[in-house]
């Protein structure tokens, strides 16, 4: 598994994306491991419990692991909890697991990665691409808004197969 640097190359600071965010304050090179998201481990329906499996809020610092496991960056969490959305990123975030024969689901780690090199000063950002288990309306939509600013932007922090699928059906739910 790849380890984060030694030393962070990036630095928290306010955002014209949103809020905070975080940027690159020394020369990251592309696919360069950047920071590792940190925060308290607990099981997913411990998580559904204690945030209600809140959909409707627009924000959150919890990461999916894998079915069982998120990490909470609420409590514990480091700078990679202010990195922020965008719909053209400049990395990426990999679930890093055990390479062995029966791997511990719960040592699973995230990885945010550089997919290009990044200059001092920019901004790091990679695409949430949230997936809920509800069904998709333009106000769930603009709940999860997406301010990268970028002129690919879907307007929404949700993605996948669903999201396809609502915005084939209601091409003008951004409007």
């Amino acid at each position: 598994m790849p380890k984060p640097p030694s030393k962070l190359k990036i630095k928290k600071r306010r955002s014209p994306i949103h809020g905070n965010g975080v940027v690159a304050i020394a020369p990251i090179r592309k696919g360069e491991s950047i920071v590792e998201y940190k925060g308290r481990l607990m099981r997913t329906d411990a998580a559904d419990v204690l945030y209600h499996g809140d959909v409707s809020s627009g924000h959150t610092f919890l990461f999916t692991l894998n079915e069982d496991w998120v990490i909470d960056a609420n409590v514990r969490g480091n700078v990679a909890r202010w990195i922020n959305t965008s719909c053209t990123p400049n990395a990426i975030a990999f679930i890093h697991s055990e390479k062995k024969k029966d791997p511990d689901p719960k040592k699973d780690r995230v990885i945010i990665e550089a997919l290009r090199a990044i200059a001092p000063g920019e901004e790091i950002t990679y695409d949430y691409g949230f997936e809920f288990e509800v069904p998709y309306t333009a106000r769930l939509l603009k709940t999860w808004a997406c301010r990268c600013g970028s002129p690919k932007c879907r307007g929404t922090m949700l993605n996948g197969k669903k999201f396809r699928a609502f915005a084939k059906a209601n091409p003008n739910w951004n409007k």
